[in-house]
């Protein structure tokens, strides 16, 4: 096996050698194009958002603090990943937990076998997803020096950020995290910035938005809605009984109230609403082409009649798979649950799973599955009902299946669409 060669002028059992050859999934025939987000270390994390949907995979999927991706496994990862791609770019996507807790010699084992199965006229990159509590000079200089992206979690000024993220002990995380953007900075390592809008920081788009263009110096901003149902932690995306999906506008349907559907730190509807078009416009007047806001950019390059830059957009979804540290693949990073497991690279080519009959399928359901109310929307080429993991709800005629944003959406798009048109017409 790779991580085992074996020595040429060793006499070897025949048993043995079939065992080797068959040891590791043939590549499949055909490539394609598709995105993993690997998670090497889990759910392990050194802080403890509230809203995080990940902490409880340490339980769900019977995770260990402390377990981290073996070497072995990490070398059949990277090698089938690579083997899977017929794009010119690669691009590995490392997020945890907290990935920086694998430590730097983790790291640079990744970059040592990436270089090794390199093919020729493709080129690797890797991004990075951290909370940037653990960023040092060390970490900075691997980063730049190997051209890491980097994405940081912020949500924004000091009261809004500690509002939700703090760590094991209870304690603020701000400091921390400015402190490591500060090392980026300094070092030159290329970062964008990922907010989570919450029930709290939804209410002040302004405050989160400046704040991130002008004091973090964020030029690429994700927004991500925090949606969150109170079963999350036992109850896969879609395994929802349809008789307790509240109707879209009633009480339920919001956070905050006794028979809320979500978590009192999900995002009211109205709110991301309210926070897309307030941040919209200070984005659209003073920093179209300059900061790029991934809501946006889709909204812009959609309103031109052009595929989505963002899954949750996107009329299809399923070619972002995650595979966790045990090898295990999944549909979606948000689908990581026992119900939507692919297999696991031990036995089967994760580019076969990636294009499988099932992970297709799973895929054409975004579409497939939009109620009657979606698909009567004037805004639903630019929407296709959001991200099938937030269909929480029912619509006012009782199909269930309906995105828990919805009324959020429309009010942004009701909102912007005036100024998407003219910008689209602009770059026409």
């Amino acid at each position: 096996m790779n991580d085992h060669p074996l020595d040429a002028s060793v006499a070897v059992p025949v048993r043995f050698m079939e065992r080797v050859s068959r040891s590791e999934p043939a590549a499949p025939e055909r490539k394609g194009r598709f995105h993993t987000m690997a998670k090497p270390i889990g759910s392990t994390c050194n802080i403890d958002c509230t809203y995080c949907y990940y902490l409880h995979k340490e339980h769900l999927l019977d995770q260990h603090r402390g377990r981290r991706m073996e070497p072995s496994m990490l070398e059949r990862y990277i090698r089938q990943y690579i083997e899977a791609q017929n794009g010119e770019e690669i691009v590995f996507s490392w997020q945890g937990g907290e990935p920086t807790m694998l430590g730097l010699e983790f790291f640079e084992h990744i970059v040592e076998l990436q270089a090794r199965f390199q093919p020729p006229g493709q080129r690797i990159v890797n991004d990075l997803q951290t909370n940037a509590t653990l960023l040092n000079d060390p970490w900075c200089v691997f980063l730049k020096r190997h051209d890491f992206l980097v994405g940081v979690s912020i949500d924004g000024p000091r009261e809004l950020h500690d509002a939700f993220r703090v760590d094991r002990k209870g304690k603020p995380t701000f400091d921390d995290v400015m402190r490591g953007i500060a090392l980026l900075k300094k070092h030159g390592v290329g970062f964008n910035t990922l907010t989570v809008v919450n029930r709290k920081n939804a209410k002040r788009p302004i405050d989160v938005y400046r704040f991130l263009r002008d004091e973090v110096g964020s030029t690429y901003i994700q927004f991500i809605p925090c949606v969150e149902p109170k079963d999350f932690h036992t109850v896969a995306p879609q395994h929802w009984p349809t008789n307790a999906m509240p109707i879209l506008g009633t009480p339920a349907a919001k956070p905050g109230n006794a028979d809320s559907i979500v978590t009192d730190w999900s995002v009211d509807p109205d709110d991301w609403g309210y926070f897309l078009s307030r941040t919209f416009d200070e984005w659209y007047t003073k920093d179209a082409g300059n900061v790029l806001v991934n809501l946006f950019e889709t909204a812009v390059v959609q309103t031109m009649g052009k595929p989505a830059q963002t899954c949750i957009t996107a009329e299809f979804c399923g070619k972002a798979l995650a595979i966790e540290h045990d090898g295990t693949a999944y549909s979606c990073d948000h689908y990581v649950y026992p119900e939507y497991a692919l297999g696991n690279i031990e036995q089967e080519h994760l580019g076969i799973m990636a294009f499988s009959e099932r992970q297709q399928k799973f895929g054409y359901a975004k579409r497939d599955s939009l109620p009657g109310y979606c698909k009567q929307c004037k805004h639903v080429r630019l929407c296709w009902g959001e991200c099938p993991k937030n269909r929480l709800l029912r619509s006012p005629d009782g199909e269930p299946g309906l995105n828990y944003l919805c009324a959020g959406i429309k009010r942004f798009h009701d909102h912007a669409g005036p100024a998407l048109r003219r910008m689209a017409a602009q770059l026409a």
